[in-house]
């Protein structure tokens, strides 16, 4: 076979279970483009290449003696790098924690390698996950495979970039305010935020409690689905992972969207949107239009109270996990990080009562309103073109430059207080042949719809399908 690493994960795992491709082959392949163009993306902190070879080499000889395969067996994947892994590097991005060794092992990461799948490299991400952009002051920023000045997206950002840059097939991103599906969207890959508890947190780095989220980073929106299959569901070492049924979510994948109702909010999300950006949403909506769905226009309720409640929840959780080194060693935190923390330890224990005890109340009418009219909700990922890494740099920016900070994840944080699914697949180019992504949400638990529109989507367009031209002829 050719073009080993451009195959998507799906295509890539059933290649080596039929024996038409070895691990081996798939791990080297994308090898060959991690050393050709990861000096200029910064996408990988550290690797472990003796230890992967050895897995690729007993991923093969499974396959030659006949034993059960699982879903992603001899996948090799990489990570953000906050997943613990027992005795393996996990820097969280930080200087802080660059030497840090946990004694645990993420659920995730066990059920990952439960499949079938191995781990050979840890990536760069947003210090302690806190930063939409991919800008490090440790590890030295993430840069865009599609425009290397440009964003890639956080705080998943390696995650982004080494998925699109065909380094691996699959990287796990978490998701606290949009940090799957910014750099799912800035990279042109597909990124999907489950339902809040529908993936166990076990050995995940804390950012906010009430908010965090595991999900996957991959091609296609079928990749996500077959990942999403292995990681969610109940885990008795995370007793608020849920209980709920776990469907095999790549089977229950068609694309026939007739009846499907689409909405497509009318305030917030579009606010200040760039014209490229509508343009390929509204191509977008054609699309699953001509695969049966139907679109209505309607306003979102209780957007005021979800940005007030979400913002004061998300930093007043964060803030007692960062407490002690905060005192202890407040300069080694990036300047916009100790900018983030310091209002949570302002916020008044009632405010933040207030916030949680409302979420409930306010999801509850939020779904009952806009899914009486829609089955999933569209909007563009990230509403404006990308922007630049010196565009959003708020620790060295000119005053303003906070706003277009900011203004990256206004589409994402909303999903995040009220703990809906949410996907973002890649739907055309801006004008600096960057990214643009598509975001479509959908009611709790109700992945196998998102994933089912995302799915159609993909198969009447190929921009999930298209290579960064960064890595030219490497194969």
């Amino acid at each position: 076979m050719t073009g080993l690493a451009d195959l998507s994960l799906t295509r890539a795992a059933d290649a080596v279970a039929s024996g038409e491709a070895t691990s081996v082959d798939l791990l080297r392949a994308c090898w060959a483009n991690l050393d050709a163009v990861n000096p200029r993306v910064n996408a990988v902190i550290w690797q472990e290449r003796e230890a992967a070879e050895t897995a690729a080499r007993v991923a093969d000889a499974a396959v030659r003696d006949k034993q059960k395969l699982g879903l992603l067996h001899g996948v090799p994947m990489a990570h953000k790098d906050m997943y613990y892994q027992a005795g393996k590097l996990s820097t969280c991005g930080s200087a802080l924690r660059k030497d840090f060794r946990p004694a645990i092992t993420a659920t995730v990461i066990a059920r990952l390698a439960a499949a079938g799948a191995y781990t050979f490299a840890g990536l760069n991400m947003a210090e302690f996950a806190q930063n939409p952009t991919g800008h490090n002051k440790t590890f030295g920023n993430c840069h865009n495979p599609w425009n290397l000045p440009y964003i890639t997206g956080g705080s998943s950002s390696g995650s982004g970039a080494s998925v699109a840059a065909r380094f691996n097939y699959m990287a796990l991103g978490s998701d606290t305010g949009g940090s799957i599906r910014l750099p799912a969207s800035a990279c042109g890959v597909s990124g999907l935020k489950p339902t809040q508890t529908r993936v166990s947190r076990y050995g995940a780095m804390p950012l906010s409690f009430s908010h965090d989220n595991v999900g996957p980073l991959a091609r296609t929106a079928r990749d996500c689905a077959r990942i999403l299959t292995v990681i969610a569901g109940h885990d008795p070492r995370d007793p608020t992972s849920a209980r709920e049924p776990v469907p095999s979510y790549e089977a229950a994948m068609d694309d026939d969207l007739r009846g499907l109702r689409i909405g497509v909010p009318t305030n917030v999300f579009l606010d200040g949107a760039d014209e490229p950006v509508i343009a390929a949403m509204e191509a977008a909506l054609l699309v699953l239009i001509a695969r049966g769905a139907t679109v209505s226009r309607f306003e979102l309720p209780l957007m005021d109270a979800v940005a007030a409640y979400g913002g004061i929840v998300s930093r007043a959780e964060a803030a007692p996990i960062h407490a002690e080194w905060m005192r202890s060693d407040p300069q080694a935190y990036g300047a916009h990080i100790s900018g983030r923390m310091y209002p949570g330890y302002a916020i008044p224990a009632a405010y933040y009562i207030e916030a949680l005890s409302r979420r409930g109340p306010v999801l509850k009418a939020f779904a009952a309103e806009v899914f009486s009219k829609a089955d999933v909700l569209v909007t563009p990922t990230i509403r404006t073109c990308l922007p630049t890494l010196d565009e959003t740099d708020i620790d060295h920016g000119p005053p303003g430059t906070e706003h277009r900070f900011m203004a990256v994840s206004a589409n994402t944080r909303p999903f995040n207080y009220l703990g809906l699914p949410a996907i973002s697949v890649p739907c055309g180019f801006d004008p600096n042949g960057c990214p643009i992504g598509l975001q479509i949400a959908g009611r709790p638990f109700g992945e196998g719809r998102v994933l089912q529109v995302a799915g159609a989507y993909q198969a009447d367009t190929g921009w999930h399908q298209e290579r960064p031209p960064i890595l030219g002829a490497v194969a």
